[in-house]
């Protein structure tokens, strides 16, 4: 069985260890973990390997954050990987720091990558594990904030926070969406 993982996020240094770039971050880590690289492909970098006898496809779109559904409609078809096979990673400003909420659809809730990936698939019926990066911010100031460095504190705490998403991206490949919902959504 194959499973196609995407971490949404945005090419380039300047865009790093950027809140709105936590599903690369945990992408990153997973694929260390695993023993694998990513390369640079197709509207996207790649990266894969098996997981209990599942193969498991990571990418990380480079397309730029509003366009990512292109790459996530790309590789679901090139992989052909079936819509209820594919979890989406990504930062959520409705969440407290640190909090990890998988859900087996949902609205874009005013996120770019999210609504983009709506757009291309035509509906909102996806996984996705938002991962909570706060939203304490001024007025008029969120695309400042999710396009910010974590703080001092938030980065010492961020390796954490990445386990246990992909200890949740893991439990979605190999015991489904409803269990993991239920061991960890909170």
């Amino acid at each position: 069985m194959k499973y196609l993982i995407a971490g949404l996020g945005n090419i380039g240094p300047e865009y790093e260890l950027t809140r709105h770039n936590i599903g690369f971050l945990t992408l990153d880590q997973l694929a260390d973990k695993n023993g694998t690289d990513f390369t640079t492909d197709r509207l996207a970098y790649t990266a894969d390997f098996r997981y209990k006898g599942k193969s498991i496809y990571l990418i990380k779109p480079t397309t730029y954050m509003n366009l990512s559904g292109k790459a996530v409609n790309y590789w679901m078809k090139e992989l052909k990987i079936p819509l209820e096979q594919v979890l989406v990673v990504t930062d959520d400003i409705a969440l407290p720091y640190g909090k990890l909420r998988m859900r087996p659809k949902g609205s874009h809730g005013g996120h770019n990558g999210l609504r983009n990936i709506e757009e291309t698939l035509g509906t909102q019926e996806f996984a996705r594990l938002r991962f909570g990066v706060g939203g304490d911010f001024p007025k008029g100031k969120q695309i400042d904030y999710v396009l910010g460095n974590f703080d001092k504190n938030e980065f010492a705490e961020l390796p954490l926070y990445i386990d246990k998403a992909n200890e949740m991206v893991l439990s979605f490949c190999t015991a489904g969406i409803q269990h993991t919902m239920s061991q960890f959504n909170s």
